[in-house]
């Protein structure tokens, strides 16, 4: 029996199948770079993921039902089996809890109202901005009328609305025309605000807030 041969010296530097071998070229040398490529992890959940059905790992699982009755702890594969009898999906809402909190319902209904409350959530976060609208004394009816909508647009998503009139030179002189524009505007927003301040001189300007009507 001949002599066992060793790995020879190119076989030494192979670097092994986990490896990734880079090579990059350049006009004088030639540089050989090895990143090594980890697929022992699989990529991590999003903390808003759901699990549902077959995506639930645990094999013991605390069951709520539909009504929001407890049926108590099961094995995940009979938790899966109620729900599948009554043509429902198994959604773990606690996965934390131990042993994960599962609950019996129409995932497609679940999710729906999941998104829901986050849309409201996020609007009542931007509620109460407080958005700023200039008017010129002199402003035509068309413009007018688009001022309007944007300010009961403000309103209707619960925004303060600060109007400015802006007076520039002899405007100065007519202050009475910037007091007649806010009063108009108080009456067409009647329906939908009221003011917080009044109309209020301030150097070349007059300022009125309103904010959404109480209901």
């Amino acid at each position: 029996m001949g002599r066992k041969r060793g790995p020879t010296k190119r076989e030494q530097l192979t670097p092994p199948p986990s490896i990734a071998t880079i090579i990059f070229r350049c006009p004088n040398r030639k540089f050989r770079s090895s990143v090594a490529i980890n697929n022992r992890y699989p990529p991590r959940e999003p903390r808003d993921y759901t699990r549902v059905n077959q995506a639930i790992r645990a094999s013991m699982v605390r069951v709520i039902d539909s009504d929001g009755s407890q049926i108590g702890v099961r094995p995940v594969s009979e938790a899966l089996g109620i729900a599948r009898q009554r043509g429902l999906d198994l959604v773990e809402i606690a996965a934390s809890a131990n042993p994960p909190v599962c609950k019996i319902l129409a995932y497609s209904k679940y999710k729906y109202d999941q998104e829901k409350k986050e849309r409201e959530a996020r609007k009542k976060q931007k509620a109460g901005l407080l958005k700023e609208l200039r008017f010129r004394p002199n402003i035509g009816v068309h413009d007018l009328d688009v001022k309007v909508r944007q300010i009961e647009e403000f309103i209707d998503a619960h925004d303060k609305v600060r109007i400015t009139v802006v007076f520039r030179g002899r405007e100065m002189q007519h202050r009475d025309l910037g007091f007649k524009l806010l009063m108009s505007l108080q009456e067409k927003l009647a329906a939908k605000a009221v003011v917080e301040q009044a109309p209020m001189p301030d150097r070349n300007r007059l300022v009125m807030t309103l904010i959404p009507k109480p209901h």
